[in-house]
């Protein structure tokens, strides 16, 4: 086995749970989160003998991940636009198409509709507002790990968090109503 095998190898087994769980907490399904996993480590590993080390080895993998999980929710989105515009006489709800694919393995069934809502309304913030508030509030990140992660200044990772907290307020209080 290569040099740089081994070293994919312990990256993977250092790594693999974390980038699992980034895209779970975007995508809010297992098999998603799984198939961006893959897609992550495929990545890494081509890209592997270009890692500078601008950044931790840490940073430069929930970068990735954050980006392999913007384009996957990109994607889907415009499958389910021209799936919806096929289908757009019958009674297809948009909407509830999103929540039947909600398969979140930490949520227990009687907090799963809660959960729902949440998630729902957090896939409602802009990009930087959601990616901000998912990698402070999942991964549990410092302001200045997300600013590193971000490639912003944290000042302005304390104001995307700001913000999406508020707009997270009002998404929940205007779909309680």
């Amino acid at each position: 086995m290569s040099e740089l095998q081994q070293q994919f190898n312990t990256i993977y087994q250092q790594y693999a749970d974390l980038v699992f769980n980034v895209s779970l907490g975007y995508l809010q399904n297992s098999a998603d989160a799984e198939e961006v996993t893959q897609d992550v480590f495929v990545k890494l590993h081509g890209q592997l003998d270009n890692f500078k080390g601008d950044s931790t080895l840490k940073t430069w993998i929930y970068r990735i991940t954050v980006n392999q999980c913007l384009d996957f929710i990109k994607a889907k989105k415009r499958k389910k636009r021209f799936g919806f515009h096929l289908f757009i006489r019958s009674d297809v709800n948009e909407d509830a198409a999103v929540f039947s694919s909600f398969d979140h393995p930490g949520v227990q069934l009687e907090n799963k509709e809660a959960t729902q809502r949440i998630y729902a309304a957090i896939n409602q913030l802009p990009e930087r507002q959601k990616t901000a508030l998912l990698l402070k509030t999942m991964e549990g990140l410092s302001q200045n790990q997300i600013a590193e992660v971000m490639e912003l200044s944290p000042k302005a990772v304390e104001s995307l968090l700001s913000r999406s907290r508020t707009n997270l307020k009002e998404l929940l209080k205007n779909n309680e109503g």
